[in-house]
């Protein structure tokens, strides 16, 4: 294997494993993304397709994770009232992220995909965190099954509040699903299943608009980055739900204050030469 293959592996394991243990936490995947690709110097057309693949084998990690409650969803879609519930829920909460995403994508993408707007997400994100977590939690909802269709939607909201990149799709969610009064555990599992459709009709529709730079030379990269993607993001969605059960995500919150404030710092100082620097 020729040393510049085996850098691109090393790449591609690295962001593998980056997308695995952020997607599903409060701390945005796609903001430790952008930052990682430019770090490592891999954040054009090439890159950005294959943060698509890997985003594919986190997602696949939640299914597999929860595979008997989708079995039981699926399976009763014809007959069970529940169920019905459920899915619908689902595709009333998807609903905002994909409508303001077809309208707004091409804008956002232009002016906030860059270190720096980043970076000052990841802070004010930080701090709204700590202001949710000081207020006082009404639950109301203890369950993902409870769930109303109205409730469903304002987690929508919340959710398309990550089209701001650096802002974390399952934080809007979760942090939002507490402000709503839902359980830390429903807020938290809710968060898993909405990635699902999310995540799959976003990475289906830009992997439909790059087909043109689909290449089997690139196969080795992309199952690299799959597979690490998938087993790291499986052990953090089982991290998760265990540290839910007896902590808040007050650390999660410092860690993005402190994170962004280190883009900026390096930035700034030209310590590190951002792309938004």
């Amino acid at each position: 294997m020729r040393p510049m293959d085996i850098v691109i592996l090393g790449k591609a394991l690295l962001l593998g494993v980056v997308e695995g243990l952020t997607e599903f936490l409060p701390v945005s995947s796609t903001g430790h993304l952008i930052l990682a690709g430019d770090l490592l110097d891999f954040n054009d057309d090439r890159g950005k397709l294959f943060e698509i693949v890997i985003q594919c084998g986190a997602i696949l990690a939640v299914c597999w994770e929860y595979r008997a409650k989708l079995f039981t969803v699926i399976s009763g879609l014809g007959s069970k009232p529940e169920a019905q519930r459920f899915a619908l829920n689902l595709a009333v909460a998807f609903t905002p992220l994909a409508v303001l995403g077809l309208a707004f994508g091409k804008t956002i993408k232009a002016y906030l995909f860059q270190p720096v707007p980043v970076a000052l997400a990841f802070i004010i994100g930080g701090f709204i965190i700590l202001w949710a977590e000081k207020r006082k939690h009404t639950v109301r909802i203890l369950e993902v099954e409870d769930l109303r269709w109205t409730d469903a939607l304002k987690l929508g909201f919340a959710q398309a509040l990550a089209l701001i990149p650096g802002t974390s799709r399952s934080g809007a969610t979760i942090i939002g699903g507490l402000l709503f009064g839902l359980s830390r555990k429903a807020a938290t599992e809710f968060s898993f299943f909405l990635a699902i459709p999310t995540l799959f009709a976003a990475s289906g529709y830009q992997l439909y608009k790059e087909r043109a730079l689909l290449s089997s030379d690139d196969l080795g990269m992309w199952s690299v980055g799959f597979i690490s993607a998938f087993a790291s993001a499986f052990l953090c969605v089982r991290w998760l739900l265990r540290y839910i059960s007896n902590h808040d995500f007050t650390p999660f919150a410092w860690y993005r204050i402190a994170f962004g404030l280190v883009v900026l710092g390096t930035a700034y100082s030209g310590l590190v030469n951002w792309s938004a620097g």
